[in-house]
């Protein structure tokens, strides 16, 4: 599993923890390398991500800034992404089950302990098992594409 990861300078501390956490558990992880500085924002880092992710089939993404809906909103503007902000395990079990979510946004505000219980439900969940959920991804995929 290959997961590309960017945060703003909001989210850069917990960044390094999800990294190191990551590859401790033998996952391949990507910073995709844009410097962070006070000022930074956010969308540089989600458009970069979600492009990385796209490109990379099977591959994953984490963003992170203070709350997640940002880098959710701007990731999603790039064709073929389904990212979502997830702050509970909940969230991510949904946003990859129920939805089909590529990338998971992040809020530098929720605990580590917290963080990685999400990640790791968003790792291990499985995309769209039920048929009513892979109908409606295919409903999204198909409006994407125009053909809706």
């Amino acid at each position: 599993m290959k997961i590309y990861i960017a945060a703003d300078h909001k989210g850069v501390d917990l960044k390094g923890q999800v990294i190191s956490y990551l590859e401790n558990n033998n996952i391949e992880v990507i910073d995709i390398g844009l410097k962070n500085y006070e000022l930074d924002d956010y969308p540089d880092f989600a458009f970069k991500v979600a492009e990385k992710v796209v490109k990379d089939k099977g591959s994953l993404g984490i963003l992170i800034c203070g709350n997640g809906i940002g880098m959710s909103i701007a990731a999603n503007k790039v064709k073929g992404i389904r990212a979502a902000r997830a702050v509970t395990v909940d969230d991510a079990f949904k946003a990859k089950n129920h939805n089909g979510a590529n990338i998971l946004a992040l809020s530098s505000e929720v605990d580590l302990a917290t963080t990685k219980e999400i990640i790791d439900t968003f790792l291990v969940t499985k995309s769209g098992a039920d048929e009513r959920f892979q109908r409606r991804i295919n409903k999204i995929l198909a409006y994407e594409n125009e053909e809706y």
